[in-house]
């Protein structure tokens, strides 16, 4: 296997557990609870701590329900609510985490996520199980050279074998 690493940390078979921290969009669209969750990861002695990277118009139709929760509203309300942290929260985020001594990753779903990324400098990209089937995004996520942690979630095998294709 080829050796990996995200940022100065060697990741994979015979290494010691590589710890990500799930921020996801749990700071609510809030900057204040986005450094409380780094500070949770540093806390816990995360080796990494991940968010995610979305606009709500790109991600999901206005009319679409929730099939989670609260089925009376849309999925879009909900991520339009999650997806207000300005490009400037986001780099202030990042410099938070370097400042803390917590690489900084994130879950980018779409290209212009993946190139706020690019410019945040995070060390890998971690790509959702939902868009291992996103070839376009794989492709480039995968041109960028960087490590990559991808999700398989309820994927099938064949599915999974041309997501790698597609990045190889």
């Amino acid at each position: 296997y080829m050796e990996i690493s995200i940022g100065d940390r060697p990741v994979g078979p015979d290494k010691p557990m590589y710890v990500i921290a799930e921020a996801g969009a749990n700071h609510d669209g809030e900057f204040k609870k986005a450094k409380r969750l780094i500070d949770a990861a540093n806390k816990a002695n995360a080796d990494a701590v991940k968010f995610q990277n979305y606009t709500a118009e790109k991600l999901v139709t206005k009319s679409a329900k929730k099939w989670w929760a609260d089925t009376s509203t849309t999925q879009y309300e909900t991520y339009s609510k999650l997806d207000t942290l300005s490009r400037e929260d986001n780099f202030e985020m990042a410099e938070y985490a370097s400042n803390t001594g917590i690489p900084f990753l994130s879950t980018p779903f779409d290209k212009d996520a993946v190139d706020l990324l690019e410019e945040l400098g995070v060390p890998a990209y971690k790509i959702a199980s939902g868009d291992l089937t996103h070839h376009p995004l794989l492709k480039y996520v995968a041109e960028l050279g960087k490590p990559i942690v991808l999700s398989t979630g309820m994927s099938t095998l064949e599915e999974v074998r041309e997501a790698v294709d597609v990045i190889e």
